[in-house]
């Protein structure tokens, strides 16, 4: 049968209310396991139930700076050895340990060994957090007003054509003369009109 497990993740002031309702129902304490994760570690509580489920609850990016945890040996005392090796190993600050050794759980040759990393993790680090900051201070600079477009030159306008010279009233009247004309009169009268206006034409050229 295949070993059933489930994960949740709680926050560090929800520890002690999870062991102590653990402990009610007859869980069994399985381990306290830390995963560095660089910055922060994150800090896993196994539980195993009476059928067999491994329960598993994650405090995430735990920060040795600026946190502590409360031990959960008041509940389960078995729990003592894996603190005291969280704190040795990984920095983590648990407070209220049962028996606690004050750091000398492992002799060890440098503080916090587990969580020394190797310079292309430190270069990996570094370049994440310039990312993060690059990132935080175009977020936090004003927003550029965005540009206008250009406007479009407008057409020049055509100048309006000239108005048509009116006819002279002579003209006009003559018109009217000619419209009155039967048809064959007015077109023979229109040809000698022609016919003259193209001989004074050929006399002023010819002057």
């Amino acid at each position: 049968m295949a070993l059933q497990t489930t994960f949740e993740t709680i926050a560090i002031d929800e520890l002690l209310d999870v062991a102590a309702q653990k402990k009610a129902d007859g869980y069994r304490f399985v381990q306290v396991l830390c995963h560095f994760v660089d910055p922060g570690i994150d800090v896993v509580y196994s539980f195993m139930s009476r059928e067999g489920v491994l329960e598993n609850y994650t405090i995430k990016d735990y920060d040795r700076e600026t946190q502590t945890i409360p031990s959960i040996t008041g509940k389960y005392l078995a729990a003592f050895p894996f603190e005291n090796e969280a704190h040795d190993l990984y920095g983590v600050k648990i407070t209220d340990i049962a028996i606690d050794f004050a750091g000398k759980f492992y002799d060890v040759a440098m503080d916090t060994p587990m969580t020394v990393i190797t310079p292309e993790q430190k270069a990996a680090r570094d370049k994440r957090r310039a990312a993060a900051a690059a990132k935080a201070a175009k977020e936090a600079a004003p927003a550029e007003k965005p540009k206008q477009p250009a406007a479009e030159a407008k057409p020049e306008a055509k100048p309006a054509p000239a108005p048509a010279k009116a006819q002279p009233a002579k003209d006009v009247e003559l018109e009217a003369k000619i419209a009155a004309m039967p048809p064959e009169k007015a077109a023979k009268f229109r040809a000698a009109m022609e016919a003259k206006a193209a001989r004074d034409a050929a006399q002023k050229g010819g002057e």
